[in-house]
């Protein structure tokens, strides 16, 4: 790299990242928001158009599933995490809401999860939200309206670990902590180290790089990071398969836990056989999190059984299971077992 890119403007590499959305990713460029204020984090005309688009829903059931969200995620009636999280829900599993009084409910999808480009996915730059102390995030991903992803970018010469304790800043009660209860993807990166991905309350040194081969160039690493992490499908896939809520705290998957359950997946699909090798601290029981969800989505009657060599990692494992409200039964010998 040459002396005079050293240093160069934040605003430079905003510039560029912006265009790698449009014309790499394909996102719909909403504007610079710098003059507009913002209280919530939900574009609440574009989810209304999104959902009654081609005769999805009725506005009358799109609009109560607007409603539904926009009061889920601004009433922040506990911490953030737990708002977080029922806000997850609601995208994860639709919102279920009737038409009429004495109607059949029905679940309205706010994301199309089958079908990934059939979303509207768009970028703002400069949103300036108000909170008890505005702030100005300079890049917001929007999945059908909803805020999905933040990336506060950094100047080659300030270190990425300053756009992160920003992000950290900006989660707090005294500025915008309601702008943040929809957000998957918490982001910080400069030109020079690269990307760095979270999500809410995701501590500075849990902040994650993603790793993965490339065969196209390009300039910054940090472009090539965005390209791959948000690519439309992948990062629909990330939200709907890799996130977990684990006793107070929200947790994303590393590159190697969501590469090797990718490759597990397909293993599953063709059955054949395979093995996962993780070394100590890698991830392995979310690992285990995480393909036991996909198997008993996506296989029909699947059963899993979880093998372990000692006792304090069976203590381990049920814990994280129970911890993120799935099901696991201990058995307690071999007949125990065979019983179930």
């Amino acid at each position: 790299m040459s002396i005079n890119q050293i240093g160069k403007p934040e605003r430079d590499s905003q510039n560029r990242i912006i265009q790698l959305f449009q014309n790499e990713l394909q996102y719909t460029y909403l504007g610079n928001w710098e003059e507009q204020e913002r209280i919530q984090p939900i574009e609440e005309k574009l989810l209304f158009a999104y959902l009654i688009k081609d005769g999805k829903y009725t506005r009358a059931l799109a609009q109560k599933a607007v409603d539904k969200l926009v009061k889920t995620a601004t009433s922040l009636s506990g911490d953030l995490y737990e708002t977080n999280k029922k806000v997850y829900k609601l995208l994860r599993y639709g919102v279920t809401v009737r038409e009429e009084l004495g109607q059949p409910k029905e679940t309205v999808w706010l994301i199309d999860w089958k079908k990934p480009t059939t979303n509207e996915f768009a970028v703002a730059e400069e949103v300036t939200v108000k909170g008890k102390h505005t702030k100005r995030p300079d890049v917001v991903l929007f999945v059908n309206g909803i805020a999905v992803g933040i990336i506060e970018l950094k100047r080659s010469k300030v270190g990425v670990s300053e756009g992160i304790r920003q992000n950290l800043d900006n989660q707090k009660p005294e500025f915008i902590e309601k702008y943040f209860t929809t957000m998957q993807l918490v982001m910080a990166g400069n030109d020079t180290q690269g990307l760095r991905y979270g999500t809410i309350a995701t501590s500075e040194k849990y902040y994650l790089k993603w790793k993965e081969e490339s065969t196209k160039e390009f300039d910054y690493l940090i472009d090539k990071q965005i390209s791959q992490l948000c690519e439309k499908s992948r990062l629909l896939e990330i939200i709907h398969d890799f996130v977990v809520f684990d006793k107070g705290t929200k947790k994303l998957c590393r590159p190697n836990q969501y590469f090797g359950i990718t490759a597990a997946q397909t293993h599953v699909k063709t059955k054949t056989g395979g093995i996962l090798w993780h070394t100590q601290g890698s991830g392995k029981s979310l690992t285990m999190v995480w393909l036991t969800k996909w198997i008993r989505e996506n296989v029909k009657d699947s059963r899993i059984l979880i093998i372990t060599d000692r006792q304090e990692l069976d203590d381990q494992i049920e814990k994280l299971f129970t911890g993120v409200n799935e099901t696991i039964y201990r058995t307690k010998s071999g007949r125990d077992l065979l019983a179930i």
